[in-house]
């Protein structure tokens, strides 16, 4: 018998067909004898729905009563759920955040857990019923109903698998698992049956959109084994882990992330004098403004260019800060480019490999596409180019570090 946190999102319980589906998914694993306990997003749409409605009152609705609003759409699902599951003769239970008592900070919103009370679910499940939770949500100190932001269920499913010492947290999606790519652009690209925590938290912050990164995050420092599954396929999905030794023997680069949703700033001729960066980067910091990519020429004439990337949302508000820092630094002028994308190869195959980074060039040169900009870690390779060549410049990097999946493999 296995204690197994599993998570659907909003997509899997978007209709009442969709959530007694969910449910005899669960029927099998909990006839199978495994501990099971639940979180479920709001169905598909609705929390758009919620918000949408909040706006037509105000602008800017109060932050503390969007969370008290917003909440309502989990707790439609987890009850609906723990209906069906009784009907199919399961015992099941619907809790809330606040019921389970996720505690959270008070930044609403966008809270963080701090804590989580095992103690109600325990008793539940030694009880015999699947316990369904509604994610996204907990209370702060003051009894506030409290949300995590975007994506927030994942998090909960994390962090109840976490303080459950759960065997394995199961995230379901519309998706059978981690890809090498996006599907959509590589034809040939193939699920992978096992991936780091390390390679997936690169995965989802260069662009990949199958997990949260907080989720991955929470994931990683409690060490909790993840496994992306679909929804409505059977599957085995793909493994995160901490495992590396696996990994090493495999290909160098997992997978290949990217990202249209970049925008390139330049101010050129600034005065080459100590604290430029600051002087540039810290009035866009204060308007909470998040810089991604930054790269520093110093020319011959003691002046330098200064260029970074933001995301595409914040690129005006972005441009006229830099313009007010320009006048007031004298630089020669300012310019700026939305057509630009970011495309990153990870692996943690390339700590023990030599020359990844010039075989991905020569895969863009081989294409005729430039390199705009380039950052590396100690598993990543990332590069901008012009938007146009996106595409183009992913199929060529999937060819070239060898992760096109085999004909008979991708017919599978």
């Amino acid at each position: 018998m296995a204690l197994i946190v599993q998570k659907f999102g909003g997509t899997s319980v978007g209709s009442v067909e969709r959530i007694e589906q969910v449910a005899e998914k669960i029927k099998k694993f909990r006839d199978g004898g495994d501990d099971i306990v639940v979180v479920v997003s709001a169905m598909s749409g609705e929390t758009n729905r919620l918000i949408d409605l909040a706006k037509q009152i105000s602008d800017q609705p109060v932050a503390r009563e969007l969370d008290v609003m917003v909440s309502t759409g989990e707790q439609v699902t987890i009850a609906l759920l723990a209906m069906a599951l009784i009907k199919r003769g399961v015992p099941a239970v619907s809790f809330t955040g606040n019921q389970v008592r996720i505690l959270t900070d008070s930044a609403h919103t966008k809270a963080r857990i701090l804590q989580i009370d095992s103690q109600r679910i325990q008793r539940e499940l030694k009880a015999g019923r699947v316990v369904v939770v509604a994610g996204f949500q907990g209370v702060d100190g003051k009894g506030n109903i409290t949300t995590l932001g975007r994506g927030g269920s994942d998090t909960t499913g994390v962090a109840l698998a976490a303080a459950l010492k759960a065997d394995e947290c199961q995230i379901y999606t519309d998706v059978d698992g981690v890809y090498t790519t996006d599907p959509r652009v590589v034809a040939k690209a193939r699920r992978l049956d096992k991936i780091t925590f390390e390679e997936m938290l690169e995965m989802a912050s260069l662009g990949s959109k199958v997990l949260q990164i907080r989720a991955v995050e929470f994931a990683g420092k409690y060490s909790v084994p993840l496994r992306v599954l679909h929804s409505f396929q059977e599957g085995p999905g793909t493994l995160i882990t901490l495992d590396e030794e696996e990994s090493m023997e495999q290909p160098i680069i997992s997978g290949i992330a990217f990202n249209r949703d970049e925008a390139k700033l330049t101010i050129r001729g600034v005065p080459d004098t100590p604290g430029v960066a600051f002087k540039i980067l810290g009035p866009i910091s204060a308007a909470n403004v998040e810089v991604d990519m930054i790269v520093q020429n110093v020319a011959h004439d003691n002046t330098t260019d200064f260029t970074f990337t933001v995301h595409r949302n914040d690129y005006n508000s972005a441009l006229q800060i830099l313009q007010t820092i320009a006048n007031e630094m004298g630089a020669r002028e300012v310019i700026g480019d939305t057509d630009i994308a970011k495309v990153s190869i990870v692996g943690v195959g390339m700590r023990s490999h030599a020359g990844v980074a010039s075989r991905m060039f020569e895969a863009l040169a081989k294409e005729n596409i430039n390199i705009q900009m380039i950052s590396t870690s100690e598993i990543k390779v990332s590069v901008v180019i012009e938007e146009k060549y996106l595409e183009l410049a992913v199929r060529a990097l999937h060819t070239a570090f060898d992760l096109d999946a085999p004909a008979a493999k991708r017919a599978e």
